[in-house]
């Protein structure tokens, strides 16, 4: 039996204000894309089932264009006759019971089995039973939940539980709504063929559990998430079970850190032969105050100007003689010029005149996180 199993595709997910030649954010074209790339392959690898763990849309409420590209996609795999498991995960569960819940919508379909009412089904056909646990926002039921999964376990079929959850809290995603599956409730695991889960971005197996398996998102929605091997998992369970990553294509997500007092130096040496519609992040340290003026943002956006979207963050040098924190999200661009002026201006008029200017032109601009205007 081959099961093919996604997850966390957050479809309608958008960022970085580019659009494509279709008027449509790039980035939330790329995440169709991935989409699209995986039901490609459960057509091609025709698997016996497909499963997804759960964060289809990227949100409750998601656009139109969002749910068209999911039922389109759903209609070939109908077409294809494989039969598709989903279950919601915590970005496409309603957080109050006067919201309908979308994946409702999926229940048309006739080879779509959609879970999502923050309780526990079971999906039954003649070889196997899925045990679905879709995301529940009351972790007070989640106990009694587990009880009716054990107890519906079918010793004369396969069985696939399916969770979207933190298995331990290293994979906690430090979202709303996130639960943390209960470590004294594991010895489910090894009454299972295969666990499948969703929410944690990364593939992987979890802990000594042969059977328990995250597969991972099919895109990044954070430059936090260097991981460039996102994709889905092929699943054959004969006498054992055999776990196989399969890796779609991304864009691709490049990192460059620069010496801002080797600036001219570092830069005419960078290799930028892969930046070509890529996402970049530039990190440039041992900053000063001068010297964040003059390495502009501009400046840098011209010298990776292949790339897609280039992302800067700045780390500063001393303040004052005490180590200041590593990154301007620790500590505003403004906070240390601030600061640069106290030491540097000696004239206490001259000083605060220059401090209630910058101050002034920081509101104006209003610094971002990320320290692109």
């Amino acid at each position: 039996m081959k099961i093919l199993h996604f997850s966390d595709t957050h479809l309608g997910f958008s960022d970085l204000d580019i659009t494509n030649d279709a008027g449509i954010n790039q980035r939330e074209a790329d995440f169709y894309k991935a989409f699209s790339d995986v039901i490609d392959a459960i057509i091609e690898i025709k698997p016996d089932y497909a499963i997804h763990t759960g964060d289809l849309f990227h949100r409750a409420s998601p656009s139109n264009r969002a749910i068209t590209v999911a039922l389109t996609q759903f209609k070939r795999l109908e077409r294809a006759g494989v039969p598709l498991i989903l279950i919601a995960g915590n970005h496409s569960t309603p957080r109050t019971a006067a919201s309908s819940p979308i994946l409702e919508v999926f229940r048309s379909l006739d080879n779509v089995y959609a879970v999502f009412r923050q309780r526990y089904e079971k999906v039954v056909f003649d070889e196997i039973v899925f045990h679905a646990l879709p995301h529940i926002n009351d972790e007070r039921i989640i106990e009694g939940e587990l009880e009716r999964i054990e107890a519906n376990i079918d010793p004369t079929k396969r069985n696939i539980m399916m969770m979207h959850c933190s298995v331990g809290a290293h994979y906690l995603m430090h979202e709303f709504g996130e639960w943390v599956y209960p470590k004294e409730r594991e010895g489910i695991f090894e009454r299972m063929d295969y666990v499948a889960l969703g929410h944690w971005h990364g593939f992987g197996p979890v802990g000594a559990h042969h059977n328990v398996y995250y597969a991972g998102s099919t895109e990044r929605t954070s430059s936090a998430d260097k991981r460039e091997e996102k994709g889905y998992v092929v699943v054959e369970l004969e006498d054992d079970i055999t776990i196989t990553h399969h890796v779609i294509p991304l864009r691709r997500s490049l990192s460059f850190r620069i010496d801002a007092e080797r600036f001219e130096e570092e830069t005419a040496a960078l290799d930028l032969s892969e930046i070509k519609d890529a996402l970049v992040e530039v990190r440039l340290y041992n900053l000063t105050a001068s010297s964040s003026i003059d390495i502009g943002n501009q400046l840098l956006e011209e010298i990776f100007a292949d790339a897609l979207h280039v992302k800067v963050k700045r780390e500063f040098r001393a303040v004052e003689g005490e180590p200041i924190e590593d990154h301007i999200e620790s500590i505003s661009l403004e906070a240390y010029f601030i600061s640069h002026l106290k030491e540097s201006v000696t004239d206490g008029a001259e000083r605060e005149r220059l401090s209630l200017k910058a101050k002034e032109l920081f509101a104006l601009y209003e610094e971002a996180d990320d320290d692109s205007h």
